[in-house]
């Protein structure tokens, strides 16, 4: 009996001690920190301890990104500045101003020199557009300046669709220099067109149509009058001949430009087999002394043979 009073004074001890520390137990748990942890031994790397507190920030990809701010308006990126840009402009006026003023020195009156320089840049404003559009992929390639149809700026369609208005502005002007004239210009604007292709361009006869179609200027001249009504005569042959030759000098100046793209595609055009044999800088010597010759033997051929043949007596 004296045992089992002690064994049941030690049971209702513990049972008094279990339940004071059942009482305090959570309380310590919830002051008591996390115990740390071990120190590394030599040898080992510390790990990193994880925080027990971590703040949430916000997701980058879930926030709206800004993009950036659209440039200011830049009269050089106007579209009508554009166009102009594309319609290679100097290489258009010269050619329309050198063929008014041999209509001018052929006794052409001034109304129609002013149809004549309107019906040419026109014709040139087509071609250049027609070249910028040809040419636009490997403009981009190699990002030649002054191209606003590779750089972006300048949308395809609305080129193509100024081409398009272009046409048909260039066949009633034509018309009206004379039928026999217009016909010539017109054949000779087709000429240029059809030499744009790249087959044609890059290859050994690459001359040809720049040859054909300036030796159509000629006829445009001699058998133009005002309003379609005068027939006109045909053009000396001598005259003619010269026109053609000029047509290959200026291929060979316009294409100075462009040698170093173009022997990186590998063309075979002649301006550019001429150049890797004497250098780009003695060609543009060469070939601005050989249209300037051909341009004094056409003004003594206008001077002393004339531009148009006698008309036949009937």
């Amino acid at each position: 009996m004296a045992r089992e009073g002690r064994w049941g004074r030690g049971r209702a001890a513990r049972r008094e001690a279990d339940e004071a520390a059942g009482a305090v137990r959570p309380e310590e748990t919830e002051a008591t920190p996390p115990p740390a942890a071990p120190a590394p031994t030599s040898g080992t790397a510390a790990e990193p301890t994880v925080a027990a507190t971590r703040t949430i920030e916000p997701d980058p990809a879930s926030e709206p990104e800004e993009g950036p701010e659209p440039p200011g308006f830049r009269v050089r990126d106007w579209t009508p500045f554009l166009l102009v840009r594309a319609a290679h402009p100097r290489q258009a006026l010269l050619t329309a101003v050198g063929i008014t003023v041999a209509a001018a020195l052929a006794g052409r009156p001034s109304r129609e020199l002013l149809l004549i320089l309107s019906t040419v840049v026109v014709g040139q404003v087509i071609l250049g557009w027609f070249n910028d559009l040809v040419d636009r992929k490997s403009d981009a390639r190699h990002q030649r300046p002054g191209k606003p149809l590779a750089d972006g700026r300048l949308d395809p369609g609305t080129l193509w669709f100024s081409l398009a208005l272009a046409i048909f502005l260039v066949v009633p002007l034509s018309v009206a220099n004379g039928l026999y004239a217009g016909s010539a210009y017109l054949i000779s604007l087709a000429i240029g067109l059809l030499g744009q292709w790249l087959w044609l361009r890059k290859g050994s006869l690459s001359w040809l149509p720049w040859a054909a179609a300036y030796a159509c200027y000629p006829a445009f001249l001699s058998y133009g009058g005002w309003g379609g009504q005068e027939r006109g005569a045909p053009p000396e042959l001598l005259v003619t001949g010269l026109a053609a030759l000029l047509g290959i000098g200026v291929h060979l100046l316009t294409a100075l430009w462009g040698l170093v793209p173009d022997n990186e595609d590998r063309w075979t055009y002649l301006p550019l087999k001429l150049g890797l044999k004497v250098g780009a800088s003695r060609l543009l010597w060469l070939a601005a002394t050989y249209t300037v010759l051909v341009l004094i033997a056409l003004a003594f051929a206008g001077t002393y043979v004339g531009l148009a043949q006698e008309p036949v007596q009937p």
